[in-house]
């Protein structure tokens, strides 16, 4: 199966797309996460969560605790990184101070994971500290 990211009408600069591998309740979601540029990535990241953990903009319904697998585009690198990771964090339709729909999704705690939150820092750099609005806080 083929996923090709689909541009968020919320967001220029990111694109996502998710999809089902199989219609049995016990398989985890599959999602495409593609973050263009550090504004994209610095809206999306959510540093509150211990381990890390990535908002993505989605219609789909999704419950907290739901098991997804991410596949993750950052900004300015040609490598594509798979990471598993749990709903902990959503965002209904209409929310409150323009929020788009969507859910963020909390990364485990093992060094695959950890070695992305790294990443995904250091391309942030000062920007971690900013008071710019992201998706979730």
């Amino acid at each position: 199966m083929a996923l090709a990211p689909s541009n968020s009408p919320n967001s220029v600069a990111a694109a996502w797309s998710d999809s089902v591998l199989s219609t049995s309740v016990s398989r985890p979601s599959v999602m495409q996460l593609t973050l263009k540029d550090r504004a994209a990535l610095h809206a999306a990241y959510i540093s509150s969560f211990k381990d890390g953990g990535l908002f993505s903009v989605t219609s789909r319904e999704y419950s907290l605790g739901d098991e997804l697998y991410m596949l993750l585009s950052l900004p300015d690198d040609p490598q594509r990184y798979a990471i598993a990771g749990i709903v902990a964090w959503i965002t209904p339709a209409n929310s409150q101070h323009g929020r788009s729909q969507g859910v963020g999704i909390r990364f485990p705690a093992d060094a695959n994971a950890l070695a992305i939150k790294q990443k995904i820092e250091g391309i942030l750099g000062n920007l971690l500290d900013s008071d710019r609005r992201n998706q979730t806080l």
